[in-house]
């Protein structure tokens, strides 16, 4: 495969809406229309629960490793390639096609990329994820605070992969792009905390 070939799939590997699937399946429900109207993991919990947030939720991560592991393994393409595939997959994961370009926030998608990337980065930012989670109960503004601090931890811990570095540094204004709507609710004081569900058709709790 050359290039072009090795990123198209990846991206639209990584737009497979699985949140959108979960929805389908589980109630026959649009997540679009229901919850944070966001097609991620949180919002599948929110709205249909672990049962579902769970498998949803590692499958975001699998579609951003795997273009970067089988894009080292197989595509003999440059050092950069494997970087470029999981940008294109997190792309995808934001902006799918399969959904009118209405897809996640991107951030478990390149937990996944990161994963096979750096994975000591992605493991100090997990948790920073956790401690501000804990601190603040917003999923938003903890995916905010990792996914600004990411590309610290990324140069600290790879400092020989330039490539890795300014990947993150693009997919952190990537997912704070994909959080504006998270940003105006924290600022007017409405934005949903973790623990809050949402049933279909009801009320919150």
């Amino acid at each position: 495969m050359t290039a072009a070939l090795w990123l198209a799939a990846s991206y639209l590997f990584g737009a497979i809406p699985t949140s959108y699937i979960a929805g389908r399946l589980g109630r026959g429900i649009d997540l679009r229309q229901h919850g944070s109207r966001n097609l991620g993991a949180t919002n599948v919990y929110r709205v249909l629960g672990w049962r579902y947030a769970i498998p949803v939720g590692l499958l975001d991560v699998a579609k951003g490793a795997l273009p970067v592991t089988l894009c080292e393994r197989w595509s003999g393409g440059p050092p950069w390639l494997p970087v470029a595939a999981g940008v294109a997959a997190v792309t995808g994961h934001v902006f799918s096609p399969y959904v009118r370009f209405r897809g996640g926030k991107g951030v478990a998608t390149a937990g996944g990329m990161f994963l096979a990337l750096a994975p000591l980065a992605l493991a100090i930012s997990a948790i920073v994820w956790g401690v501000v989670l804990w601190l603040s109960g917003y999923v938003s503004v903890s995916s905010l605070v990792a996914a600004a601090l990411f590309p610290l931890w990324a140069r600290l811990t790879r400092p020989d992969a330039p490539s890795t570095l300014w990947a993150s540094v693009a997919l952190a204004l990537l997912i704070v792009f994909s959080h504006r709507a998270n940003i105006r609710r924290l600022a007017a004081g409405t934005e949903h905390r973790f623990r809050t569900r949402v049933i279909p058709g009801g009320e919150d709790r």
